[in-house]
């Protein structure tokens, strides 16, 4: 193999977002690399043979031990090579692998297959194993720093906003806890569809021609082989195994790449000079601008919003490789050697993420100020609830009036609600009925009026510790 700079390769991920994330893609290449097709082929084939020399040569021992060292003895170099005399990646790969084995098993080699139950049973091993590898385990640990995040601040007053705009009084943990209750969910389905992932042994057309003639009941000989790959029969095969086992599961990864690049989108408008509740983490090395030294840009969440917008719409192609004409043609021969490209950017985010919440700064005070900003105002849904609570048919309407004066004369609605005697006696009396506080003092602290913000946030930050929890112990 001629050794060769990283910085020559075109795609950056395989410079740029390999140094930067060098433990978790090193752990990829375990699975998407090409070394790793070549591998994965080898384990299927050697998974096969394994059958027939059960089935055929009595269980022999040694043949057994030739069979279990398969993959180790078959470089991609070599299929490479005889690839370049063959132009078919599965019939260079067979004979390869007769060259490797003892004689008798040569017959036996690639027996009543075709070549996608290999590469398809293949696909499904390395995309299972990168998945509850590699990324369920970077999930886990986005969806245990959000756990500690949101139980950190379940009680740390925020303002809420829709439309950009200042709406009501919650918590910053209630904030956080969303990302946590959406991402929890989608770990789990995404889990659980790692586990549904399946192979096939069913032949060129997929109706078990070929190996019809290998056993009396072909289908138990495909039980059989999968088995020792830890995978199950697709359903109905042609050529191909069903292509939506792969795809719901891509598509549920989808999902959560855009989980967490709404976080990140969040994070990112926290952070703005005018806001500024939150703040990433800034090293004393670090540089903002190459001509403002004052910067301290949000770069790490704008980074996973920007990796989400390169990699999201691949999912187009996920949905068009879906599509095979009749038993199969290859219309995605070029575009499924892509999916090993969309997994490591989802990690490249994750890692990102990881960093990111790991040492989040959030500035209490400064969400307090924030909160503050418009005064008690933010208390006008309050005002119109209780007062409508208390029988008053047109509450909303007396409550923005009142709000529309405060804006004109620069009034607290406080002052606006005391001014009308009926109305501040509604409204004092309903406010000790249901939450026994004091009027002046609830309009005097937003941060009163949070409803379950905090009790919820934490509820949830609990139910999701144990998800955590769970799937750690389903991926040991």
């Amino acid at each position: 193999m001629v050794e060769r700079s990283i910085y020559q390769n075109i795609s950056p991920l395989d410079h740029r977002y390999y140094l930067s994330n060098r433990e978790a893609f090193d752990e990829l290449q375990s699975f998407l690399s090409e070394e790793a097709v070549v591998h994965s082929c080898l384990r299927v084939e050697a998974a096969l043979l394994g059958c027939y020399v059960e089935r055929f040569l009595a269980s022999d021992p040694g043949l057994l031990r030739a069979v279990d060292g398969l993959p180790a003895a078959v470089s991609a170099d070599e299929v490479y090579q005889e690839e370049e005399k063959t132009h078919h990646n599965i019939r260079a790969l067979v004979n390869v692998i007769k060259r490797k084995v003892p004689e008798e098993l040569r017959p036996f080699v690639h027996l009543g297959a075709t070549s996608v139950d290999i590469l398809d049973t293949a696909a499904s091993l390395r995309l299972r194993d990168s998945v509850r590898k590699v990324v369920l385990p970077r999930l886990l640990a986005v969806e245990e720093r959000l756990v500690a995040l949101v139980r950190r601040t379940a009680a740390t007053a925020q303002v809420g906003r829709t439309h950009g705009q200042h709406a009501i009084p919650i918590t910053f943990g209630f904030a956080m806890a969303e990302y946590v209750s959406r991402l929890g969910k989608a770990i789990q389905e995404i889990e659980m569809r790692s586990r549904q992932l399946k192979g096939k042994l069913a032949g060129a057309v997929g109706a078990y021609n070929a190996t019809s003639l290998v056993a009396r009941d072909p289908e138990e000989l495909e039980r059989s082989f999968l088995t020792r790959l830890g995978l199950a029969p697709s359903e109905h095969s042609t050529q191909l195994v069903e292509p939506e086992y792969s795809l719901r599961l891509l598509l549920e990864m989808n999902v959560a790449f855009g989980i967490v690049a709404n976080l990140a989108d969040d994070l990112r408008n926290l952070q703005r000079s005018e806001v500024g509740e939150v703040r990433e983490e800034f090293g004393s090395t670090q540089v903002g601008s190459s001509t403002m030294p004052q910067k301290r840009n949000p770069w790490n969440s704008e980074h996973v919003k920007s990796l989400w917008k390169a990699f999201a719409p691949r999912v187009v192609t996920f949905f068009m490789d879906q599509i095979s004409e009749h038993q199969r043609d290859l219309t995605n021969s070029a575009s499924s050697r892509f999916v090993g490209e969309y997994v490591a950017g989802f990690v490249a985010a994750l890692c990102r993420m990881e960093t990111i919440l790991a040492s989040l700064q959030v500035n209490d005070e400064r969400m307090r100020k924030n909160l503050e900003l418009t005064g008690d105002l933010v208390l006008s849904e309050a005002a119109y609830i209780l007062l409508a609570t208390a029988g008053e048919p047109d509450a909303h309407e007396v409550v923005r009036k009142m709000t529309m004066r405060c804006e004109e004369g620069g009034t607290r609605l406080l002052a606006e609600i005391k001014a009308d005697a009926p109305v501040w006696h509604l409204i004092s009396a309903q406010l000790e009925k249901t939450l026994g506080i004091d009027p002046e003092e609830f309009f005097s602290n937003p941060a009163l009026y949070r409803g379950r913000a905090a009790e919820k946030a934490v509820a949830i930050a609990d139910r999701y510790a144990g998800v955590i929890a769970s799937i750690r112990e389903e991926l040991q």
